[in-house]
């Protein structure tokens, strides 16, 4: 089998459905019309660079590049997970940072290392980049749940919080419940989508490879493959950013240092 490839009719037909949002939006009043177009004009252009730039990768296939390619969408995926966060306190742009290389990385490294160790060269562009970039997008999400939950929780529960360190709770102790439910939540959603993969949705990977014309099994097989593999980087960055964010914001005498914990500008 054989893909089939698009022209620019096509893609101009498939853009044109974004008028339905449109209409939806003039129809309630919604007034996301410049939203929409810009988020449209967005998708175009960055979809279009990015397919340059690989397509200029792909040809020269150096490792050097393949590293600075995943580490800029490292920090674009860090900076985008920090952001989606209504609070802030010191140091929590570098935990993020810290817990999504750490994370993302590690497990892309095993992916290329070990389970596909047959491929030649650990760089190759062919799988380095694409696995990276859904590691990245999933655990993106789990980490910007977690640590929003974790502050949101620790402002909401300031009270209790302080009560039980004054009645001699450790810190620990008086943040485990918030700690808890900011890194339950924060996995959450990988763990909703490996309970109907396969059953309510094709993922991204499978469906790219069906198209391109790789048997169903085998695309299945990479599909699992992917699935693990998010879960464990989710689980590890989430667990990081909530550990370290705890850290930056109670000190070793067990105080909780709230005043460190400010609203986001709107």
């Amino acid at each position: 089998m054989n893909y089939y490839p698009l022209s620019y009719i096509d893609l101009a037909l498939t853009a044109s459905l974004i008028l339905i949002n449109g209409a939806i939006s003039i129809a309630l009043r919604l007034n996301m019309g410049r939203t929409l177009l810009l988020a449209s004009v967005r998708t175009i252009c960055q979809l279009l660079l990015v397919g340059l730039i690989l397509d200029w990768i792909f040809s020269v296939d150096r490792w050097y590049l393949v590293l600075a390619m995943l580490s800029i969408m490292t920090l674009i995926a860090a900076h985008t997970a920090a952001a989606r966060n209504d609070r802030r306190f010191p140091g929590m742009w570098l935990n993020t940072i810290v817990s999504m290389w750490a994370s993302s990385w590690l497990i892309t490294a095993f992916a290329l290392l070990v389970v596909l160790h047959g491929i030649g060269n650990w760089y190759q562009p062919q799988y380095a980049i694409p696995l990276m970039g859904m590691v990245l997008g999933n655990t993106l999400n789990g980490i910007s749940v977690g640590l929003a939950t974790l502050t949101g929780e620790l402002s909401m529960r300031r009270e209790n919080i302080e009560a039980d360190l004054a009645l001699g709770a450790t810190r620990y102790e008086a943040a485990l419940p918030m700690i808890r439910q900011s890194i339950r939540l924060g996995m959450m959603p990988i763990i909703n989508s490996m309970m109907v993969v396969g059953l309510v949705s094709l993922p991204g990977m499978m469906t790219g490879q069906l198209l391109a014309g790789t048997p169903p099994v085998e695309a299945v097989k990479y599909q699992i493959m992917i699935m693990f593999l998010i879960a464990s980087a989710t689980a590890l960055g989430t667990v990081a950013v909530v550990s370290l964010s705890f850290l930056r914001l109670f000190n070793r005498d067990h105080q909780f240092q709230f005043g460190l914990l400010t609203k986001k500008r709107p």
